[in-house]
C-alpha cells in the first residue's frame, strides 16, 4: 500500500478531524463530570441528546478525546514523585517507553532534545494487589544507559487533576458550569480503603471512565445498584475523580513544556496559587528538591512560551526558573497506555 509522503520523504500523518465550539464545549462538560447523560448536557447545552451523543462517539472513535475515571492519590494515602532521568542518546525513547508501559507511571514524556526522559510516578499502584512501594525508584538506578536520577515528591497539588486546563477555556458559561459540576468532594482525614471489586472497577475505570454499568457489573460481582452507589462514594470521598484526556490541538497548543522554579518558601503557597490561575498552566504543584515549584505550560508555540516566561511567570518570586519543552509524549494521565 502506498503511503502519501512529503518532500522530505516522511508519511504524512492523517489531517485531524475539525472541530467546532460544540466539540469543545462537550469536552468541557465531561471534565466537570466525566459521567453527566448525555441528556443532562444536551439540556445545558441547548441541543439535541442525540446531537451529543453523536458528536462523543465521532470524538472518542477518533482518539480526540476520551474520559478516564482516575483516583486521586492523596486521597488513598499515596505518594507521588516527580521523576527525571538523563540517559545517553540512544537510550532515552527506550526508556520511555517501558516506563510507558508500567501501571505506576503517568505522563512519561522525552524532554532535553531527547536525552531526558520525565514521568510522574505513583506508590502503592499495583492494580492487583494494591499494595508495594515505588519499585521504580529502586529500578531506575540500576536501568542501561542512564545517567542520572531525580526523584522529588510532590507535596501539594494548586492546580490539575480534575481541574483541567479545559476549563480554563471559556466555552461554558458560569451558570452551565454550575449546573453539570457535581457536589465538591469531601475528602476524609484517613486515607481511602479500597477492596478487591474496588480495584476491578476502578481499573476500567481508568481505561474507560464512561464504561457501561453492566460491565462493571460482570467486573465486579456487585449488583448494578451497588456499582452505581459505590462509584458515588468514591467520587463524594474523593478518591476517584473523572480526567479528560484530548489532542493538543484541542486547545490550539502545540507546545508543552516543563517549568521548575525555586521560590522562597514563605512566599510558595502565594505563588502556587498565582501560578494556577495562569491560562497556559495544565498542572502546578509544590514539591521537594531545590526547585520547590513545578508547572506544566501549554502554549501554542515558542513565542507564545516566550511570552509567558518572561511575563506572567516573571511576576512570580523566583530565584532560578529552568525550562525544558517536551519533545515527545508518550503517555498521558492515566495508569495504562492508549489502545489504538
Amino acid at each position: 500500500m502506498r503511503t502519501d509522503t512529503t518532500a522530505r520523504g516522511r508519511a504524512r500523518r492523517p489531517a485531524p478531524p475539525p472541530l467546532d465550539d460544540l466539540d469543545r464545549q462537550i469536552g468541557h462538560a465531561l471534565q466537570l463530570d466525566g459521567r453527566a447523560s448525555f441528556a443532562h448536557i444536551a439540556e445545558v447545552l441547548g441541543v439535541s441528546d442525540q446531537t451529543i451523543a453523536r458528536r462523543w462517539a465521532k470524538l472518542r472513535s477518533t482518539g480526540v478525546m476520551r474520559v478516564l475515571g482516575l483516583t486521586e492519590p492523596e486521597v488513598l494515602g499515596e505518594t507521588v514523585w516527580l521523576v527525571r532521568v538523563r540517559t545517553t542518546p540512544d537510550g532515552a525513547l527506550p526508556l520511555a517507553e517501558a516506563l510507558a508501559r508500567r501501571t505506576d507511571t503517568s505522563w512519561v514524556a522525552l524532554t532535553a532534545g531527547g536525552t531526558e526522559v520525565s514521568a510522574v510516578a505513583r506508590s502503592g499502584t499495583d492494580w492487583v494487589s494494591g499494595s508495594g512501594e515505588a519499585m521504580l525508584m529502586r529500578e531506575l538506578p540500576r536501568t542501561p544507559r542512564v545517567l542520572s536520577v531525580d526523584a522529588h515528591c510532590q507535596l501539594h497539588q494548586f492546580f490539575g487533576g480534575a481541574e483541567g486546563l479545559i476549563l480554563k477555556s471559556g466555552l461554558l458559561s458560569a451558570e452551565q458550569m454550575a449546573r453539570l459540576a457535581p457536589p465538591a468532594a469531601d475528602r476524609p482525614d484517613d486515607p481511602v480503603e479500597l477492596g478487591a471489586e474496588d480495584r476491578r472497577m476502578l481499573e476500567l475505570l481508568a481505561r474507560d471512565g464512561r464504561t457501561p454499568v453492566p460491565e462493571l457489573v460482570a467486573a465486579t460481582g456487585w449488583s448494578a445498584t451497588t456499582v452505581r452507589r459505590r462509584m458515588a462514594e468514591l467520587r463524594a470521598c474523593g478518591a476517584l475523580y473523572y480526567d479528560v484526556d484530548y489532542a493538543p490541538y484541542v486547545l490550539g497548543v502545540g507546545l508543552r513544556a516543563a517549568v521548575w522554579l525555586s521560590v522562597p518558601p514563605a512566599e510558595l503557597p502565594a505563588a502556587g496559587r498565582a501560578a494556577a490561575g495562569h491560562p497556559q498552566v495544565a498542572f502546578a504543584c509544590a514539591m521537594t528538591g531545590p526547585a520547590n515549584l513545578f508547572l506544566t505550560v501549554l502554549c501554542k508555540d515558542t513565542a507564545e512560551l516566550y511570552r509567558y516566561l518572561t511575563g506572567p511567570l516573571a511576576q512570580l518570586p523566583a530565584h532560578e526558573v529552568q525550562t525544558s519543552p517536551l519533545v515527545r509524549s508518550l503517555k498521558g494521565p492515566g495508569p495504562f497506555l492508549r489502545q489504538v
